[in-house]
């Protein structure tokens, strides 16, 4: 592990990282406003245990593939913003039956959240490129560890850190269309914005350079 003089300032901006309204968060949020509660946990947890397939292979350098053959990072890049796209559209086709409709009448949504969350991390070129590039920073060449190992540890205290900031955001918004729900139809229409939250995040990952 590296010394204190690398992890306090590692640990800092990690939170400010995790506090910073960005891309997984509002999938996140997407996912709970549209699906519930327990949809927003699944997605965490998908997002959570996917981020260290990104994590090892930043330990490795296997995620320096996509920087250094940019064809690799563009065609992960659209299957990524394909998936994103897909997944805004059946939101916005789903049609609520009913103001309380939750995840107990539709009890394989969450495990369907979990899974579309693997992928969606998966196949996000962003995520691989910003380990690679946020870990290695505070790794300590004279540490009695090896760099391979120290970026791994930092990459789950990270990890850490970023799942606690999603799981507030589930909790908030969960709360927040917990309380618009009570109008079918404001109820129907959390559901359009929260597919077209997701369309949007597709189109700026397809779109960003890096």
């Amino acid at each position: 592990m590296p010394g204190l003089e690398y992890l306090l300032p590692f640990v800092l901006a990690a939170l400010l990282l995790s506090i910073t309204p960005g891309p997984g968060l509002l999938y996140i949020a997407a996912q709970s406003v549209g699906r519930g509660q327990k949809a927003g946990w699944f997605s965490a947890i998908g997002t959570h245990f996917a981020s260290y397939v990104h994590i090892v292979a930043a330990a490795f350098g296997l995620s320096l593939f996509l920087v250094a053959v940019p064809a690799a990072y563009l065609a992960l890049k659209i299957v990524g913003a394909t998936y994103l796209f897909w997944l805004g559209i059946k939101f916005l086709m789903t049609e609520e039956q009913d103001t309380g409709q939750n995840l107990k009448s539709q009890p394989h949504s969450h495990i369907r959240a979990l899974k579309e969350s693997l992928i969606v991390e998966l196949t996000n070129p962003k995520s691989a490129v910003f380990f690679i590039a946020f870990l290695p920073q505070f790794s300590d060449q004279n540490a009695p560890y090896p760099i391979w190992l120290q970026i791994i540890l930092l990459g789950v205290i990270a990890n850490i850190i970023f799942t606690l900031a999603e799981i507030s955001c589930v909790i908030f918004a969960d709360k927040v269309s917990s309380f618009l729900k009570k109008s079918r139809y404001v109820g129907r229409w959390i559901r359009r914005v929260a597919g077209s939250v997701l369309i949007a995040l597709g189109a700026n990952l397809l779109l960003s350079e890096r």
